[in-house]
């Protein structure tokens, strides 16, 4: 009877040692790791991305995703109109931009 009564666990204890977080807590560090190895940068490098696209101008000399090298000789709203060799000019949607040469 004094066995039993000594295994017994006191009143006041909660039944497992972490509670009810321990089994998520490797899960919850596996995210916050991706979201700041993975997440945020990509987030960061996208929004730079974006306001490059906003403030092209014309005059820009762009290089396209496709390796079309070209200058900026008309914007409308998603379409750009590069010149890319004397009296050749051909017209690529905005989003194809990868990125803005160096002045």
């Amino acid at each position: 009877m004094n066995q039993a009564y000594a295994m017994a666990r006191p009143e006041g204890a909660a039944p497992g040692a972490a509670g009810g977080l321990g089994p998520f807590l490797p899960i919850i560090l596996i995210f916050i790791i991706f979201y700041f190895l993975l997440i945020r940068p990509q987030q960061i490098k996208q929004k730079k991305h974006r306001e490059m696209l906003q403030n092209l101008e014309r005059g820009d000399e762009v290089v396209t995703n496709g390796g079309v090298h070209g200058t900026i000789v008309r914007i409308k709203e998603d379409v750009i109109t590069l010149k890319v060799a004397e009296k050749m000019e051909i017209q690529v949607s905005k989003s194809a931009i990868a990125h803005r040469k160096k002045k």
